[in-house]
């Protein structure tokens, strides 16, 4: 599977701001390959507007369609009018390993449930216009062996096709390269064992 990430670098987040009837709302943006980068989010969030009236958050720390690591919260604001329109938002856009915290300071106009819906899920999507992206794909470890004299070519038909080598075991008789396999693609050796004279052999992958 692949898919789209925030591009932004570890313990470090994207901010913007809106304004609904002199209530403020800032969302702060992280890419949160697990649960622990979204909690270090909040953290900051919490320590940077302590006297703020709440801080709402949303994060998927998985792929889309993630059921198990997700979660919202509406950290006080009327059921269902804060954490859930911000995840839906987040699901909306496609993205993957995604954390978001929007801060809200009353500005004195009670807002109704519809309109506190609609001012949260806009300070997210106000946050994701112009999101730096990368592209995320998942892999599956596969193991080669290939003969000493092998090894140089093997790696650079690897790097040609964009197969990271994660690994590397010498023997008496070669090298086992594990490299990590594309999973939304099919494993096709053909043209390296063309250019190896088939000096090269695939085994099975480990299954996780």
């Amino acid at each position: 599977m692949r898919y789209a990430v925030p591009d932004i670098p570890a313990g470090q987040w994207r901010e913007s701001e809106l304004e609904v009837e002199k209530s403020r709302f800032i969302a702060w943006l992280c890419h949160a390959p697990d649960t622990a980068a979204f909690d270090t989010l909040l953290a900051a969030a919490r320590r940077t507007h302590p006297t703020a009236s709440h801080h709402c958050s949303a994060f998927i720390a998985g792929p889309p369609g993630e059921q198990a690591a997700i979660g919202f919260s509406d950290d006080g604001e009327p059921g269902g009018t804060a954490g859930r329109p911000m995840f839906q938002v987040l699901a909306g856009a496609g993205l993957g390993q995604v954390g978001c915290v929007v801060t809200r300071y009353f500005g004195g106009t009670k807002l109704g449930t519809g309109g506190l819906a609609r001012a949260y899920a806009q300070a997210v999507a106000r946050a994701l216009e112009g999101l730096p992206r990368r592209e995320v794909v998942e892999r599956t470890p596969l193991q080669l062996q290939v003969d000493f004299a092998g090894e140089a070519e093997a790696r650079a038909w690897l790097a040609g096709h964009a197969i990271p080598v994660t690994d590397a075991d010498y023997g008496a008789d070669g090298v086992l390269l594990t490299v990590g396999w594309p999973r939304d693609t099919d494993v096709d050796l053909a043209s390296l064992e063309a250019r190896l004279r088939g000096r090269v052999r695939y085994l099975e992958p480990t299954r996780r």
